[in-house]
């Protein structure tokens, strides 16, 4: 197994705004001594106000295929309830009853099919995030396992809570030589098209499809981040939004405190961003 888990350690009395880094000092824990990860802002911020974040690193380098990162989710979830616990310090309690799945780009893609079953896991899954989702090239030209099925509607999560975040900037090219990051037709438009209530939608608008990761993002892989995709003039604002949009879903339907998620959604809380949809399909 090839992750790392971010925890909240302790805390203090004051309340913080979710787009703000929260009351918890949050800690890095490497599951396997290999892992570089010294950053990790994104997973940081929500642990931050008491969530664990369990991130593992699929795949250095990859071929079209998901399948086998579908296989390896779905055997870390398989391993929280019997490992998790002994990394973790002895006052932290984690409650594998309320558990979030959440994936960016193709990892994205991941996260939507194991919640499609595609693989069995032992633990069920409470909430759905789809950051910039991606399942594929092109309408057509999906990559195994296709996810999407173009059928409105027709993700069958068993009344699972989702929300999906988009990037206005990801499916516009960078430059003639490379694809869209995120393109129409397999894009989040195309993931939320499919969703059943509860489902909510965000696009950021003037922000690209990398622009949730840290601003310095090292070594090969790292410097083509800024090099494949369109991006936005910094990657800061969009960071806390997608941590902070995080956050409140995962209260409002791991926790039944949906008081920040409503003042997100009646304008009257600040964003550090500017939306471009933002899109409630709930049961009222």
């Amino acid at each position: 197994m090839n992750s790392s888990s971010t925890i909240p350690t302790s805390s203090s009395s004051s309340s913080k705004n979710v787009f703000d880094i929260g009351n918890h000092l949050a800690k890095l824990i490497k599951i396997e001594p290999k892992i570089n990860n010294k950053s990790g802002s994104l997973i940081k911020h929500i642990a931050s106000h008491g969530f664990i974040v369990v991130a593992p690193q699929l795949y250095i380098v990859t071929g079209p295929n998901a399948n086998e990162e579908i296989k390896i989710t779905a055997d870390i979830t398989n391993w929280l309830s019997k490992g998790l616990s002994h990394f973790l310090p002895s006052h932290v309690r984690p409650n594998l009853t309320k558990l979030g799945l959440a994936g960016h780009s193709r990892g994205g893609k991941v996260a939507f099919a194991l919640a499609l079953k595609k693989q069995v896991t032992s633990l069920k899954f409470s909430a759905l995030i789809g950051i910039d989702p991606v399942d594929g090239m092109d309408k057509g030209k999906q990559t195994p396992p296709p996810v999407l099925s173009y059928v409105p509607h027709s993700f069958d999560l068993d009344h699972m809570a989702v929300m999906v975040i988009g990037s206005g900037l990801g499916e516009i090219k960078k430059n003639p030589l490379f694809p869209p990051c995120a393109p129409r037709g397999v894009n989040h438009r195309d993931f939320f098209n499919e969703c059943q209530k509860p489902a909510i939608y965000f696009v950021v608008k003037d922000y690209g499809h990398l622009d949730m990761l840290d601003d310095e993002t090292k070594g090969i892989r790292g410097n083509t981040t800024r090099c494949l995709c369109k991006n936005g003039e910094s990657r800061e604002p969009m960071r806390r939004f997608v941590g902070g949009i995080v956050i409140a879903f995962m209260k409002a339907y791991l926790e039944g405190n949906s008081r920040e998620l409503m003042a997100i959604r009646d304008g009257s809380e600040i964003l550090p961003v500017e939306l471009q949809i933002s899109e409630f399909l709930v049961e009222e």
